[in-house]
């Protein structure tokens, strides 16, 4: 895709791309970030969702993503520093879908007994190959879904 200029100061991709599908899954909705932040997707599927899903339901048919590029701030609170969706590099995901066509979503999983140690798993794997890893625990904003993002710490990842 060609350069997105930001809207807001510190928003804008340089070199983004439209992401359709993740190692041979479809996503629910086209997502637009960077190229590095595609790859830790690819890789957190190939690594984290297909062995936790493994053939459970017949495996994972789609990955439901609720937000790539957004130029906006954090949680869209006004005065607060730009997300890193302005800066493509992050994507929101909240479920898989199984090719039987059950569907595991964070909002609805991830305090079941069935679907919560699925999601916990999946959750866990993301922390480290992503920079910030947010979930239903980390507050109100993301009890729907998952926030990944390829922001780099000092420190590492921050999993919460």
């Amino acid at each position: 895709m060609s350069a997105i200029p930001g809207k807001i100061k510190g928003c804008g991709v340089e070199n983004p791309v439209s992401v359709t599908s993740v190692a041979g899954i479809p996503l629910s909705r086209a997502a637009t970030m960077d190229c590095n932040t595609a790859i830790t997707l690819h890789n957190w599927v190939e690594k984290g969702v297909k062995p936790a899903v493994g053939r459970l339901g017949g495996g994972v048919a789609r990955i439901d993503v609720i937000s790539g590029y957004s130029c906006r701030t954090r949680n869209n609170q006004k005065g607060k520093r730009i997300s890193e969706h302005g800066k493509g590099k992050a994507v929101d995901i909240s479920g898989i879908t199984l090719a039987n066509g059950v569907s595991i979503s964070v909002l609805k999983g991830w305090n079941s007994k069935a679907q919560g140690k699925l999601l916990r798993a999946m959750h866990q794997s993301a922390c480290g190959p992503f920079g910030t890893v947010l979930g239903p625990s980390a507050n109100s904003f993301h009890r729907d879904h998952f926030h990944f993002d390829t922001a780099k710490y000092r420190s590492g990842s921050y999993c919460k």
